[in-house]
């Protein structure tokens, strides 16, 4: 069984036992988070697709951990114009790892 969950602004498609890094989410290390945008549940040829959001579904995880992805640089520079501007950004992300998808 698996299902296709939106969060953060991003689509997943999850199935039990999964780990997978989500935008951060505001749940300590062991809390159980329930996501309730389920766009579609399969279960082989039985797939149930919603319009936009599957009434029902349900997808729940537990927390594993809270970390920070890794480093990425931002460059900002002007040929001839004596302009360059350099940064980084990591990205905050929590670990989920999936236990249970209902219908």
């Amino acid at each position: 069984m698996y299902a296709v969950i939106t969060t953060g602004g991003k689509q997943y498609r999850v199935e039990k036992d999964t780990v997978l890094q989500v935008e951060k989410l505001d749940a300590e290390v062991g809390a159980t988070v329930e996501f309730g945008e389920v766009l579609l549940i399969g279960d082989g040829s039985d797939i149930k697709v919603g319009a936009p959001l599957l009434k029902g579904g349900k997808v729940v995880g537990l927390v594993e951990k809270h970390g920070k992805g890794e480093k990425k640089v931002i460059v900002k520079f002007r040929r001839r114009k004596h302009y360059l501007r350099q940064g980084t950004h990591r990205q905050h992300y929590t670990q989920v790892k999936i236990t249970g998808i209902s219908a």
